[in-house]
């Protein structure tokens, strides 16, 4: 069976071990990209979660598993609430496998 894990600041990140999450604490994220690698390696890993604030600065690092089907790595909200950058994410990855915008359609 796999594992989903998250990645981010304490306060961002514990309350998702109640649910069952692989919990990892980063101080900072170079800290957050070793945890990454980390656990992209591992294989057992089918999603790993990355607070926003954290992936926006290891963007490089998360890109290295876009195109890999195992793990999807997805950015969402920290404790600071979300820049919008999970979403932009989130909605080119359907851009890339829809082959055009459904999302956000007025």
């Amino acid at each position: 069976m796999y594992k989903i894990g998250i990645i981010g600041e304490r306060d961002s990140v514990m309350g998702f071990m109640a649910i069952g999450f692989a919990v990892h604490e980063a101080p900072d994220p170079e800290t957050a990209a070793r945890i990454l690698h980390t656990l992209a390696k591992d294989e057992t890993y089918a999603i790993i979660f990355i607070v926003e604030n954290y992936a926006s600065v290891i963007s490089e690092d998360i890109t290295r598993y876009k195109d890999s089907p195992l793990p999807a790595v997805i950015s969402i909200p920290g404790r600071a609430g979300s820049d919008g950058s999970g979403m932009a994410a989130i909605k080119s990855a359907v851009e890339r496998a829809v082959g055009a915008d459904i999302l956000f359609k007025e």
